[in-house]
């Protein structure tokens, strides 16, 4: 990769891998949260809802921010307030006033993605977006390893309020570097035109029913994601009667499977030209048999196994969810394009882990895992139902693509009064 993307693909991993440290600490505090506020599983879930709620529905609204005032900026924004949020997580007094917070940092957060996708749009090639942003996205699987290994060590040495603190001033860190050493972007004759003149481009994806199936897609996926990440630490701790430090060093497999599927899923994504079909399909069907068998495991060996798999599976299906829009959509429709299929998964977020909670409270955690097996059967019928070319997507963006090149070729002179052009002067955006 060019040497500007293997920079930004750092900087932002890095950025997001704090994301995931502050988002999924909370995932091991929840027995210790729970018996301080004296809650069920079901509200313990609605802990975890109440920040995908505004976190979902930030991410259109974050991906035209990023478009209109710069992705590097809106990034920068993101990682400070939702630093904030997660320091005054530690001073929450009562369960209401929890959710409140959760839903504020939710909305922070949900800033980010589309401003972090953008970002690297501007700076790589179409031909290698989808393997760049598999390393970017690996940052997830990393960033969960790194909560399981951080929340384990400090809920051992102090209560869950202590450790909110602790880890609050991570993304002031990021943040700074982001600002210090993010290159300019790269040229739009090696990117793609920008298209944010383009006449109807934005409401043309915000309206595609193209684009929102890739939403779906991504809501199966997630409906996987949100379930385990949400609820493996309490099922291990109250079905397993494992101590919290171990539940989060058994984390260790299924991160590391997961961060390369997403990997091998974002090169296999290139290398296909698309085509999500050919890894969702089969990905999905194997993870559909880990969710009936996980647990039925009889050891601690045996489910880690069987999540670890599970994990890399899944993994797999990440880019695909992606790769058709952004290898598509020029630079200057990623952050719109992103937030769309990123919002489809942010409502699974919303959703899942409080019915997984419900349905343990009602049945057992054995049909709260069964009953994700949803997820890989509606990825499957999404991913049958979507193009799986840059050729067959761009039929419906077509007048719009044609005539924003067009006007790209003819307006080539850089106006230095316009934000799109990029002139001998660090772009920032």
């Amino acid at each position: 990769m060019h040497r500007t993307t293997r920079l930004t693909v750092a900087l932002l991993f890095a950025a997001w891998s704090v994301d995931y440290i502050d988002r999924l600490v909370i995932n091991l505090a929840l027995p210790s949260i729970g018996e301080t506020f004296q809650l069920t599983h079901g509200q313990r879930g609605m802990i975890v809802s109440a920040f995908f709620l505004t976190y979902a529905l930030v991410q259109i609204p974050g991906g035209l921010l990023a478009d209109r005032f710069g992705s590097v900026r809106m990034a920068c924004v993101a990682l400070g307030l939702w630093s904030v949020f997660t320091g005054l997580t530690a001073i929450a007094w009562s369960f209401a006033v929890l959710l409140a917070v959760r839903c504020l940092f939710g909305a922070a957060q949900g800033l980010f993605p589309g401003a972090a996708l953008h970002t690297l749009s501007r700076r790589s090639l179409p031909e290698q977006r989808m393997t760049a942003n598999g390393w970017l996205q690996s940052s997830n699987a990393v960033g969960g390893l790194l909560a399981a290994l951080i929340s384990s060590v400090l809920l051992s040495l102090w209560d869950w309020r202590a450790m909110f603190l602790a880890v609050c001033g991570l993304g002031l860190v990021v943040m700074v570097a982001i600002r210090r050493w993010m290159p300019g972007p790269l040229p739009e004759t090696l990117t793609g035109p920008m298209l944010r003149k383009a006449r109807g481009a934005t409401a043309a994806v915000l309206r595609s029913p193209v684009m929102w199936g890739f939403a779906v897609m991504f809501f199966a996926y997630d409906v996987i994601i949100w379930g385990l990440n949400s609820w493996s630490a309490s099922y291990l701790i109250e079905e397993r009667g494992l101590q919290i430090s171990r539940a989060g060093l058994l984390a260790i497999g299924p991160t590391v499977f997961a961060a390369a599927g997403a990997i091998i899923g974002g090169r296999l994504s290139d290398r296909f030209e698309g085509r999500p079909r050919r890894i969702v399909v089969p990905a999905m069907c194997v993870v559909a048999v880990l969710l009936f068998w996980l647990p039925r495991t009889s050891s601690i060996t045996g489910y880690v196994a069987c999540a670890t798999l599970l994990s890399g599976a899944a993994g797999l299906c990440y880019m695909p969810c992606l790769s058709v829009p952004l290898r598509s959509l020029p630079p200057g429709l990623s952050g719109v394009a992103s937030g769309i299929v990123l919002f489809g998964g942010q409502l699974s977020g919303i959703f899942t882990p409080t019915v997984f909670g419900s349905l343990v409270d009602h049945f057992s955690y054995s049909v709260a895992f069964r009953a994700l097996i949803v997820g890989p059967a509606l990825a499957v019928i999404a991913v049958l139902c979507l193009p799986q070319t840059s050729a067959r997507f761009l039929v419906r963006f077509r007048d719009i693509v044609t005539g924003s090149t067009q006007e790209a070729t003819a307006n080539n002179s850089e106006d230095p009064r316009d934000p799109t052009t990029h002139g001998p002067a660090r772009d920032r955006t």
